[in-house]
């Protein structure tokens, strides 16, 4: 007789992620994770208790997978490059995985996981993309309020694209819709001082490549 696989919290969440992928957070549950990885609903049940507990960790899983290296892409970049490359990638998670997208960054939290992420507070009180702000602000000497105005219309303008490319009849090409919003940015930073030139443009254009 073999002997019986052992399943782990990571196996758990890798095939919970995985239907999440696939056809949205309502089809991630208990029976359906094990019966993806074949095995019963005790494992599930013992690792983490109940569903809001395994949608919490799913969550932190789901946002580390979209978002988890952009911290190292964006190091030793120039800020716009870098800046440029976090949009890409907001788009990017839009685009390629939608339901993981929209659970990340779309749905109450209150109501897929059980918990508001920010508390009481206003996301508008918080900075909307901090490494992004931490490199533009050492690069340029611009006063720390009107960049953060910057970013925080760049990733309202980004967020709203984001969520209509993951639908399919407001869809665009990928390219397309990181084109606007390079071009959003250079909009807005304009005013502030920061001119890029269309060989800049060019070049920034070519990570889509």
């Amino acid at each position: 007789m073999g002997r019986k696989t052992k399943i782990t919290r990571e196996m758990i969440l890798e095939a919970a992620y995985e239907l999440l992928d696939e056809s949205g957070i309502g089809q991630v549950a208990i029976k359906t994770i094990a019966s993806r990885l074949g095995c019963s609903t005790q494992p599930v049940s013992w690792q983490f208790g109940s569903m809001i507990e395994l949608k919490k960790e799913l969550y932190a899983y789901s946002a580390q997978m979209l978002y988890g290296s952009l911290g190292e892409e964006m190091e030793g970049k120039d800020a716009i490059t870098a800046f440029f490359l976090s949009g890409i990638r907001y788009i990017s998670g839009a685009c390629d995985h939608p339901n993981v997208f929209k659970f990340v960054n779309v749905d109450d939290p209150m109501i897929s996981i059980g918990e508001r992420i920010s508390k009481d507070t206003s996301i508008f009180e918080f900075q909307f993309n901090d490494e992004a702000f931490r490199i533009l602000a050492s690069e340029y000497d611009i006063e720390p309020e009107k960049i953060g105005e910057m970013v925080r219309d760049t990733v309202i303008y980004t967020h709203g694209l984001a969520v209509m490319m993951m639908f399919d009849n407001y869809r665009l090409p990928k390219k397309e819709a990181c084109k606007m919003i390079l071009d959003m940015g250079i909009r807005l930073m304009k005013p502030l001082g920061i001119e890029i030139n269309e060989k800049k443009r060019s070049m920034l254009l070519k990570q889509l490549d």
